[in-house]
């Protein structure tokens, strides 16, 4: 393309454009003596001269002079003024010439053609969505600058504050121009450094990791979030206070947040300056009824805050949505809790007094949602407890907004309460924004044991806009391969009714073993709350499990158990998980406890009779300020069969319960056979406890400690007839396992090394001293 420059550049616009202008006019009137200046003209006709598209009337509109009446030289400038200021024109003249005045006028070319230039991190398609300026448009300078703004605007949200983009205009015959917009987009502002002043409770390293903004770190080219971007800033501001006040400091405030470019200008220096305040914790909590014939006992059952516990705006907002709940459920539509706070500064304690009035009489007239294009109405409408008709409760339409965003299917979720058409009536505004919900993932594994893994994966969040999830993932290994199909239908009838389908099919060859086997499955679910913090999952699964190829190529050298398991089974069984989990949405974020119990009755048809049952509990905790987190598991199980001996398939193999072993390498093993196969058990039980540290590396590296210890064992068989005929160990023996562990939130994934040794172990066992494990997506 012939791309010779005509007037161009931020300088070529304005030279192109007003200034002309603004030259002739003056050129024009300088000439005249004062004396003519001063006085006011009469002008018998008006003439526009050099117009094409624009028609003469129209620019006789924005002059303003009528024939014939008196003007004075002002009038002459303002006429002038408001031509030029159409946007239409490159230049203005305005001519006396006797009793006629003539316009002349030099249209505005037309836009041939938009390019961008030296663009390589974004899109031409998204930068074209970014400007007004179009093809076979009127070119406008001003719009020009403004998109130019605009994509200077797009390349700071992406943390490159020195983007600097500049408009040029090519001339072309027919007076039609190409408008190129020439972009140098410059690097990344990176974060050098994140600190904090003021704050004695909490290190800068804990308060880093609340923010969403990150320092840069040996990694800062992959790290998008290490990127200064000032709208991160405000976000930043709210994740501080909610973090101080879900602790206790009611009074905490983000004085200011100062910015500072570091000397090369390829980095910010960012400081947050932040006042704590005294940490209050609760003090008397008490209930208190305003509302004629309500006793307040009932509701005081449901408060569960504890005397001395750090006061948190959670456990009062969750206790009030206790006590709405107990309101509508007894029909006491216009009940409101309202809590009344009384601060204890020299104890500094809070007492609170939750105090059940009667609220003002107020309707949904309706809900109005707007800028969902594929999700259906019905998906945001069911977020909501309140239906149109229902009596306002400010406290349900907040948290139906926060379950709207917290569907992962919008960009920015907005939830408004608006006069209705009535005094008594109000119209919830629901105005989302799309973002896409669907991905294709590429992805890579790795352990110690089973060595390199590959996978890909399809998934859709928000299928056909109905809020289902539907995912297709195949992964392939050294000697496994796993493939399945899940659907997950979040809320059957509009109710908190989740159904989920899953479909499998998995084949192992002689995966850390001497056998392989294939197994395919299909396993419908429903899964529902019983209450705040505890779900029931009711199950069925049919499945076709196989085990073949017991020792290969010389069978004679594997365990005759094994042997006698070979083949193929139906398995038709009926289960449920029963689970309370207060890690999310517990009161104290300090800590949380999951407790998990799970049991498969199988013999509803197929070959297998037996149950399998297993359990366990998790309790986590946070101490010395945050810094140091404990975690502590009991887990156990038991498989029974009523129609003969389990198999290998069903047993309990120890993989993952223990560390520091090899897969397959603890419980009952029969030693005897060549081949030294291990049986797996009927039983598991262990106990685990491990703590995790920082390691004084700099926040960013992502790179933490821990210690680890594991006490358990796999063990118990129904036959115990190896081989020879010689009885094989199934007793339980203890293993005990200690280890240090480093953990990496890298870029590839949260990595974990684990360096272990077996305290206590039996000499048939196989210790595994190191093993990593890495799962990543790119």
């Amino acid at each position: 393309m012939d791309r010779r420059r005509g007037n161009g550049g931020r300088g070529g616009l304005v030279r192109a454009g007003l200034v002309p202008a603004a030259v002739a006019f003056s050129l024009v009137f300088s000439s005249l003596p004062l004396s003519v200046q001063a006085q006011d003209y009469s002008f018998s006709s008006v003439n526009v001269e050099g117009n094409e598209r624009v028609e003469a009337a129209t620019i006789l509109k924005f002059a303003g002079i009528a024939q014939g009446s008196a003007v004075s030289a002002a009038q002459l400038n303002d006429a002038y003024q408001r031509i030029s200021q159409s946007g239409l024109f490159e230049t203005v003249e305005l001519v006396p010439s006797g009793n006629t005045l003539i316009i002349r006028v030099v249209e505005n070319p037309t836009i041939n053609i938009v390019n961008f230039e030296g663009n390589r991190r974004l899109e031409d398609e998204e930068l074209a969505g970014l400007i007004k300026s179009q093809s076979r448009r009127v070119f406008s300078p001003a719009q020009a600058e403004s998109d130019a703004a605009a994509i200077a605007k797009a390349y700071a949200d992406q943390g490159r504050l020195a983007a600097r983009v500049e408009p040029r205009i090519i001339r072309r015959d027919g007076n039609r121009v190409d408008l190129v917009f020439e972009i140098r987009e410059g690097g990344v502002t990176e974060i050098e450094r994140l600190s904090f002043t003021g704050n004695e409770a909490f290190s800068d390293r804990r308060l880093r990791r609340v923010l969403e903004t990150k320092q840069a770190g040996i990694f800062r080219r992959i790290v998008q979030r290490d990127s200064f971007i000032a709208d991160r800033t405000e976000f930043d501001k709210q994740l501080l206070k909610d973090f101080y006040n879900s602790r206790g400091y009611v009074n905490f405030q983000v004085l200011s947040v100062a910015s500072e470019y570091s000397r090369e200008r390829d980095g910010f220096f960012l400081t947050f300056n932040v006042r704590e305040g005294q940490q209050f914790r609760f003090g008397s909590i008490t209930t208190v009824s305003e509302y004629e014939g309500v006793d307040a006992a009932e509701y005081a059952e449901v408060v569960k805050i504890r005397d001395g516990a750090a006061y948190s705006p959670l456990a009062i907002d969750t206790t009030i949505t206790k006590m709405e709940a107990i309101a509508l459920r007894d029909g006491l539509d216009f009940l409101r809790v309202e809590p009344r706070i009384t601060r204890n500064e020299r104890e500094g304690t809070l007492d609170v007094a939750f105090v059940l009035t009667k609220g003002p009489r107020i309707f949904v007239e309706r809900i109005d949602i707007e800028g969902n294009a594929t999700t259906l109405d019905q998906v945001v409408r069911r977020q909501f407890r309140t239906v149109e008709g229902d009596p306002l409760n400010a406290r349900e339409i907040r948290d139906a907004a926060e379950r709207i965003r917290a569907l992962g299917f919008f960009a920015n979720a907005d939830v408004n309460a608006n006069p209705g058409t009535g005094p008594d009536q109000v119209i919830v505004d629901v105005n989302v924004e799309e973002k896409p919900t669907g991905s294709l993932n590429f992805g890579a594994s790795y352990s110690v044991s089973n060595g390199v893994g590959f996978n890909i994966g399809l998934s859709e969040a928000n299928f056909l806009g109905r809020g289902q999830f539907v995912s297709v993932n195949i992964n392939v290994g050294t000697d496994n391969q796993n493939s399945s199909i899940t659907f997950i239908e979040p809320a059957i009838l509009d109710r908190d009714l989740k159904f989920r389908f899953n479909a499998y099919y998995t084949t192992t060859d002689n995966d850390n073993s001497d056998y392989s086997s294939e197994r395919i499955g299909i396993q419908p679910s429903l899964e529902f709350p019983l209450n705040e913090f505890t779900r029931l999952e009711v199950r069925y699964k049919i499945s076709s499990d196989e085990l073949s190829d017991v020792g290969g190529d010389t069978p004679a050298n594997s365990s005759p158990i094994l042997l006698a398991e070979e083949g193929k089974e139906i398995t038709s069984a009926l289960g449920y998980t029963l689970s309370y989990d207060t890690r999310i949405g517990g009161l104290d974020p300090t800590r949380g406890l999951l407790v998990r119990f799970n049991q498969d009755f199988a013999g509803l048809g197929g070959d297998v009779e037996q149950i399998t049952t297993s359990a366990l509990g998790s309790y986590q905790r946070k101490i010395m300020r945050e810094e140091v987190t404990l975690r502590a598991e009991v887990e156990g199980g038991v498989v029974h069969r009523f129609n003969g001996d389990t198999r290998i398939l069903d047993r309990f193999s120890g993989n993952g319960k223990i560390r520091g072993f090899e897969p397959n390498g603890i419980g009952p093993r029969d030693i005897n056979a060549v081949n030294d196969d291990a049986l797996g058990g009927n039983y598991f039980a262990v106990a685990r406890v491990e703590a995790e540290f920082p390691l004084g590396l700099p926040t960013e590296y992502g790179v933490t400690g821990g210690l680890f210890a594991d006490v358990g064992s796999v063990w118990g068989l129904d036959n115990t007839v190896g081989a020879g005929g010689l009885t094989v160990d199934d007793d339980l023996h203890l293993r005990a396992v200690v280890g240090v562990s480093v953990f990496w939130q890298s870029v590839l994934g949260p990595l974990r090394f684990n360096f272990s040794h077996a305290l206590k172990k039996e000499d048939y066992d196989r210790e595994q001293t190191f093993d990593l494990t890495v799962s990543t997506q790119f």
